[in-house]
């Protein structure tokens, strides 16, 4: 059997260890989690790695300080997929250098120093289907850099130095960001894109929007026009039809009526912000019925009752408001800079109307109820279609909507004929009758007594926070496990999950405990759905952040936080076995000796007891003994010994049994036996 076994054990080495069988071909500096992918993160050195396996298919290489490319650095290398070249030095990109990558479909070249890309920068990539070369310093690109890709869904230019484009005809294409370039005058000819789903014009400075350009787009869904020199709504939009995020924040429009925007039923995103709104008409829920986000911050809203419909429309349709902090009311001064979100019905100052409840029936009466109070103010229950009298500020919670009488009926018909005198209740307190010649007063909030005479002050209530999206509340997507003082475990296999599209991410932590606050980055693929921070302090909170690699690090951004424990408390509650263990080997050391005296003055009491002839009764000691063995040691010079004929009574030598006994006495008071204690103290 051992004979048979020789042969397979290096092929048993390899199925037991699975890194075995590709570790040995993996770059220097670099970590090979898998056998077709392979991250080399900040390897500090000026070139691509040598040694990358043949079936590699996603190369990670972002944060090196590569400065150059050339084409054999890529030989071998047919079999990758997806190459991530970002945050590098890179300053140009050489002819034909991604040829030899003939499989690949996700290429990111974003935050280099490239600044022109020739007609051959991207040769031989026939299959790629995702080009992110943002955040360069790009001013040209050849008319023909492109024409080669037919098959790239996702090109993103954004944040380059960009003053013209070439004519992009790319049928596939569903994503185009060319966000933060100067490109005033785009036109029909620059963007022949019949599939492009999203288009992201941000920043470009833009003074109108071409119709025919968008009127060319049948298949748009996205649309960003933030931040651009538009000053009136651009005409076309009042047409389009499909949209489902759009955003017109932070343009000279002036206040946007909204009902220009009507006929975008269709919206699920929608940004206005910094448009000078002072308020949103009620017609405005009824527009876009489908919305889920919605942003209006830093406009100047007036918070009176014409918008207080507003924050009660965000919670019943579930509609999430971004940036809430930056949405505040600007006027009336009494509630200037609050959250407008956070904001009660009554905070708007509209007029409320009294509820009149019996112990029988709900009613609501359609004529007034006059009272008469001490201070000759007279309040009233509204006429249905009427005005009413304002209210004290602070009697009245938010009002149940009124029942609204049968056409025809002037009263309701279960109201009694025959009440009680209206004047009879003070302060507004209604007035029923509970029994013959019984009547009781039904007193408005602040007030009490038998007839509403007292006023109690009410307290100021505390300013409502009303409670994160559902979103928020549900599950992480990420979380943090198994932490220790100096490390977290992050589980981002959620996170992955729900996006399935996602090759690789951004990952921020900070320190919020510290005096260094600065954030610290790590770019991860997919292939690592759990990750370890390491060299992380003690008694720390971290907030931790995640983004997709290549989008801009608000987009689909989640965050938690994480803390790492004290590091006296961390260990105490790990190894709680070695803290019992050193209180309980002392106690167990002195029982023992505890229990060992007892029987040694046990047995000697007993064994003297047994020598005294006449049954003498002898006081058994432990200062007795130790004395009478001092003193024999005295009488020798030197510590006591075994002397039986010294410490013994003559009688007792003559007893054929006692010799046993004595010598057994002599070894439980002797030196040795207080020497096996020794190690319990010192």
């Amino acid at each position: 059997m051992k004979g048979f076994l020789t042969p397979l054990m290096p092929i048993l080495l390899v199925l037991l260890h699975p890194d075995a069988g590709f570790s040995n071909t993996c770059p220097k500096d670099c970590t090979c989690s898998t056998a077709d992918s392979t991250m080399c993160y900040q390897r500090r050195s000026s070139s691509i790695p040598t040694g990358v396996s043949s079936l590699t298919k996603n190369l990670f290489l972002f944060a090196n300080g590569i400065e150059s490319l050339n084409t054999d650095d890529f030989r071998g290398m047919e079999n990758l997929e997806m190459l991530d070249l970002s945050q590098n030095k890179l300053t140009e990109l050489p002819d034909s250098v991604f040829e030899p990558l003939s499989s690949l479909r996700n290429l990111d070249l974003s935050s280099n120093l490239i600044s022109h890309i020739s007609e051959k920068s991207f040769q031989g990539l026939a299959l790629l289907e995702r080009l992110y070369i943002y955040s360069n310093q790009i001013t040209t690109i050849h008319p023909g850099a492109f024409d080669s890709m037919e098959h790239l869904l996702e090109l993103k230019l954004q944040a380059n130095i960009l003053t013209a484009i070439p004519t992009l005809a790319m049928p596939r294409l569903l994503l185009l960001d060319l966000r933060f370039n100067h490109l005033p005058t785009l036109g029909p000819s620059d963007i022949q894109m019949p599939n492009l789903e999203a288009l992201k014009l941000g920043g470009v400075g833009l003074l109108r929007l071409d119709k025919e350009l968008i009127s060319n787009l049948k298949n748009l869904h996205e649309l960003d026009l933030s931040g651009n020199q538009l000053e009136t709504l651009p005409p076309v939009l009042k047409e389009t039809h499909g949209l489902i995020h759009l955003n017109l924040a932070n343009n000279p429009m002036g206040p946007l009526d909204v009902k220009d925007l009507q006929n975008l039923s269709e919206l699920q995103e929608l940004d206005i912000s910094s448009l000078s709104l002072q308020s949103l008409p009620e017609e405005f829920s009824q527009y876009f019925p489908n919305l889920r986000k919605l942003t209006i911050a830093e406009n100047p809203f007036n918070c009176l009752c014409t918008l207080a419909w507003f924050p009660r429309w965000l919670r019943a349709q579930r509609v999430t408001l971004e940036r809430t902090k930056e949405t505040r009311c600007h006027f009336p001064p009494i509630i200037a800079g609050k959250v407008l979100e956070r904001l009660d019905h009554r905070d708007f100052g509209c007029p409320t109307t009294t509820t009149v409840t019996t112990s029988t029936v709900k009613t609501t009466t359609s004529k007034p109820i006059p009272v008469t109070t001490a201070s000759s103010t007279t309040r009233a229950a509204p006429r249905p279609g009427g005005s009413e009298t304002p209210p004290v500020k602070g009697d009245y919670d938010d009002p149940l909507p009124p029942v609204i009488p049968s056409p025809g009926n002037k009263e309701d018909p279960e109201e009694e004929p025959h009440f009680c005198p209206s004047d009879t209740c003070l302060n507004g307190g209604t007035c029923r009758l509970v029994g013959i010649g019984q009547i009781e007063c039904m007193c408005p909030r602040g007030f009490t007594g038998l007839y509403c005479e007292i006023y109690n002050k009410p307290a100021t209530p505390p300013e409502r926070v009303n409670p994160l999206p559902t979103a928020t509340v549900n599950t992480p997507d990420i979380s943090s496990h198994r932490a220790t003082p100096t490390s977290i475990l992050l589980d981002l296999h959620r996170y992955f999950e729900l996006r399935p599209k996602t090759r690789a991410i951004r990952l921020t932590y900070r320190n919020l405990s510290g005096s260094d606050r600065r954030p610290m980055q790590l770019n991860l693929p997919a292939s690592h759905p759990e990750y370890v921070l390491r060299g992380l302090k003690p008694n720390s909170t971290y907030a931790v952040c995640v983004s997709p690699l290549g989008a801009p690090s608000s987009t689909d951004r989640v965050c938690i936080e994480a803390h790492t424990p004290p590091e006296n408390n961390f260990y105490k509650q790990t190894y709680p076995e070695k803290e019992l263990a050193t209180m309980i080997i002392p106690a167990i050391a002195i029982l023992l000796l505890l229990v060992l005296v007892a029987v040694a003055v046990g047995v000697m009491c007993y064994l003297r007891k047994k020598r005294a002839k006449g049954h003498l009764e002898l006081e058994c000691e432990p200062s007795q003994l130790e004395l009478d063995g001092v003193k024999a040691g005295t009488d020798n010079g030197a510590l006591p010994q075994k002397q039986p004929q010294i410490i013994m009574p003559e009688p007792a030598v003559q007893n054929g049994n006692v010799e046993y006994e004595v010598l057994l006495l002599q070894d439980s008071t002797s030196n040795n036996n207080m020497a096996s204690h020794k190690p319990s103290y010192f």
